[in-house]
């Protein structure tokens, strides 16, 4: 059994080709085997406007402003390893649930545009970042921050996308 990538469009605001869909399935899955993680997973990817990232950033952080990327974990993991995995496993298909990400397109053609790449590589960057999250990888102090960001350009500079 391998992992399983769910993707929803749920916004008409940017046009997602089947070439990004490609891509951010393929970051999953690199992410994945670069933090050699052999367990069989589903992650769940919707891309929305920035309106509705935004209610769902209020409703979920009390941050009432849109944001790029959200992640929300199911399976427990700290830096790239499983605690608990009790009750977050789909047992008919036999995959652990490893969580949600939720992507706002807008924020990320912004951003793409704002740092003088391509939305391709901003797509990449956040999936990638949103999956280390789900991982157990945080950014609260400089030392969790340095090995977090090594650990996103390694995997991105792996699938051939780096900072130009």
């Amino acid at each position: 059994m391998k992992s399983a990538v769910v993707i929803e469009n749920c916004q008409d605001k940017v046009a997602i080709k089947q070439e990004h869909i490609n891509l951010i399935e393929k970051t999953v899955l690199e992410c994945l085997m670069r933090e050699k993680i052999d367990i069989p997973c589903e992650v769940s990817v919707t891309i929305v406007d920035d309106e509705r990232i935004r209610q769902i950033n209020n409703e979920y952080r009390k941050v009432d402003k849109p944001t790029d990327v959200l992640s929300f974990p199911i399976a427990d993991f700290y830096e790239g390893y499983l605690e608990s995995d009790l009750g977050d496993c789909d047992l008919d298909r036999g995959l652990l649930l490893l969580g949600d990400i939720v992507l706002s397109a807008e924020r990320a053609v912004e951003q793409a545009e704002q740092y003088g790449h391509s939305l391709e590589r901003e797509i990449a960057f956040l999936i990638c970042h949103s999956m280390l999250h789900l991982l157990g990888y945080d950014h609260m102090n400089e030392c969790q921050e340095r090995l977090m960001f090594d650990k996103q350009e390694n995997i991105l500079a792996c699938m051939g996308i780096v900072r130009k």
